[in-house]
């Protein structure tokens, strides 16, 4: 009886799965990368903070399948009482297998375009690039047209930003790769 049950709830809950498009959206947890400062040569590392992120999906396979992403993503972090904050346009393409019932884990890679990047309201002066790579995985819950995921995304690149503060007299530079939890939630379409 009990593996009637279980049979049937993996049955059931198996959704979203197969090709699909779909909007997702949701909350990141980040911190960026190291603030070292011109004057005295300090380094700082970010307090995490809360960001958020919107989007469309495709899905493509079942048991198998391909997942690709934009949203636009939007991240902040603190260095002691300055404010960085990142608005860009996130592109993962994500490899994901589904183990049992509504559960998959996936991984893939993810660029990164930058649209705008300041610090305490002072626009970067110097970036190195626009478009970076990073890395993500995680695990995904589907039941019936609606998926939750966790994942982890880690900047592969560097990516420097200098900031020039107080009349041009001290110069900031941030590393700025991200380094988030982001959870989400989809509605396939």
């Amino acid at each position: 009886m009990m593996l009637c049950v279980i049979v049937g709830t993996i049955q059931i809950s198996s959704a979203q799965k197969g090709t699909g498009f779909g909007i997702k959206g949701g909350v990141n947890y980040s911190a960026n990368g190291s603030y070292i400062s011109s004057v005295g040569e300090h380094i700082k590392h970010p307090d995490r903070d809360f960001g958020f992120h919107l989007g469309v999906f495709g899905k493509f396979g079942s048991n198998i399948y391909l997942k690709t992403e934009v949203m636009y993503t939007q991240t902040s972090s603190t260095y002691n009482q300055d404010n960085f904050n990142v608005q860009k346009v996130d592109a993962p393409a994500l490899i994901g297998v589904q183990l049992i019932g509504p559960l998959s884990i996936f991984a893939g890679p993810t660029l990164q375009y930058v649209i705008d990047t300041n610090l305490n309201d002072i626009k970067a002066e110097d970036r190195s690039e626009d478009i970076t790579v990073g890395l993500n995985f995680g695990i995904a819950f589907n039941f019936k047209r609606i998926g939750i995921d966790l994942r982890y995304e880690r900047g592969l690149e560097d990516y420097e930003l200098e900031f020039i503060t107080n009349n041009g007299l001290h110069i900031v530079t941030i590393d700025s790769r991200p380094d988030q939890l982001i959870l989400s939630l989809s509605l396939k379409i």
